[in-house]
């Protein structure tokens, strides 16, 4: 993980020094004795942070000072704070087994649960991951518990899955609750509804999370077509409310957000190699990487165009190795926190539901990491905020600068 190390004595600090990149890196320091805890940390210039480590101590000052007992120093040069981050926890997992996470400040992805494993299942947020392989169905990241709880509500509004959270024992005598009453639920509690017609309507729920939204739209705008066709207007015009109701839940829902287990991307990153990108991967939610892709081809590949060369180096990764529920969520955590960053670096393109990647549009991804300019999505949004159709949330970058175009000159 970390590909430099230098053997350090104070007697020799300056030559030392100057033979030290100041650039973006992770590093570790590491002393005589076997049983001393190493320093780990990221910096956006390490001769510096090196320098005030190592340097020679100031009198009167409590700034730490390691200089008499680090003999190792090891570090690895990083293009970006999200490439920093991911080393960084790589490093501090693999030197601290038991404490890395209370180090790294773990804010785990809030996700929408599907409790299929339940005989009357029903859907809950969490940030709990349990087997992929297991029945239970995973959906997220979302930004935060408000964001995901107000989407599933809303969404839920749609179909007729119960709420309530106990373990049901059908029993005609039960009263039901408010749901139930408000017609809002097949009401399997009181034997409302058979089990197959409850089946029925849990699968129309997850194919509405597995498609986001879309399997219900087509639905409804299946029976509005059919409607209008045999001129049931009343009910076309119905049908078209409860459209015009989906749309804006639907909109509430990231790119980004898909089941666990189905979640493949592509992030782009900068690189510390001239003309170079990082690539990091993202598979089943867990992220493999980075490997670096060179904007000029060699030799032998001079005669392949820019998209078999991707393909060719996203090949060449590392087949995933099996990992934990905890590894997974703490790969979901450093994804949710670059992904809903005001106004992030680089830039990450899923694939579709047959798994296909946008060969085209990471192409010309690759060549706008490379110039440092403004990722798609954040341009698609600016074209929408011209348009009225959005707004930026309060305070991110995106929205200042939108401000500023709509000032007049």
């Amino acid at each position: 993980m970390l590909t430099e190390r230098l053997e350090f004595t104070p007697e020799r600090d300056a030559e030392i020094f100057p033979a030290i990149p100041a650039a973006s890196a992770v590093f570790l320091l590491r002393g005589g004795e076997a049983r001393a805890e190493p320093y780990i940390s990221k910096t956006a210039n390490l001769r510096r942070r090196l320098q005030r480590l190592l340097g020679s101590p100031e009198e009167h000052t409590r700034k730490l000072n390691l200089r008499d007992r680090v003999r190792f120093i090891e570090y690895a040069l990083t293009g970006s704070d999200f490439e920093s981050g991911f080393l960084l926890y790589k490093v501090l997992r693999d030197n601290f087994p038991k404490t890395y996470a209370s180090r790294t400040r773990f804010r785990f992805a809030q996700l929408v649960k599907l409790h299929l494993e339940n005989q009357y299942p029903r859907a809950s947020i969490t940030t709990r991951l349990g087997r992929l392989n297991g029945r239970a169905l995973y959906y997220g990241p979302f930004l935060s518990r408000t964001v995901a709880e107000k989407f599933m509500n809303d969404s839920l509004d749609f179909f007729k899955m119960r709420r309530c959270v106990d373990d049901l024992h059908p029993d005609p005598k039960f009263p039901g609750c408010i749901y139930s009453e408000m017609k809002m639920c097949l009401a399997p509690c009181f034997k409302g509804c058979t089990d197959e017609e409850y089946a029925g309507e849990v699968n129309r729920v997850q194919a509405y999370f597995d498609s986001g939204g879309d399997s219900l739209l087509r639905e409804w705008s299946a029976q509005r077509d059919a409607a209008s066709g045999n001129l049931a207007f009343e009910e076309a015009a119905a049908i078209h409310v409860r459209l015009e109701k989906l749309k804006p839940v639907m909109s509430q829902m990231p790119e980004i957000v898909r089941k666990i287990d189905g979640l493949s991307a592509l992030m782009i990153q900068p690189s510390h190699v001239p003309d170079s990108v990082t690539f990091f991967c993202v598979e089943r939610g867990a992220i493999l990487g980075p490997v670096q892709f060179s904007i000029t081809p060699p030799e032998q590949t001079k005669s392949q165009s820019m998209e078999s060369r991707v393909q060719a180096v996203l090949q060449s990764f590392a087949p995933a190795k099996a990992r934990s529920a905890l590894e997974t969520m703490e790969h979901l955590a450093l994804l949710k926190r670059w992904y809903y960053r005001g106004r992030r670096i680089g830039e990450i393109f899923l694939s579709d539901d047959k798994g296909a990647l946008p060969m085209r549009r990471i192409v010309r991804g690759i060549g706008r990491v490379l110039r440092g300019e403004r990722p798609e999505s954040d341009l698609l949004d600016q074209q929408k905020v011209r348009e009225g159709i959005m707004e930026f949330p309060r305070g991110s970058q995106s929205r200042d600068d939108a401000a500023q175009e709509r000032k007049p000159q």
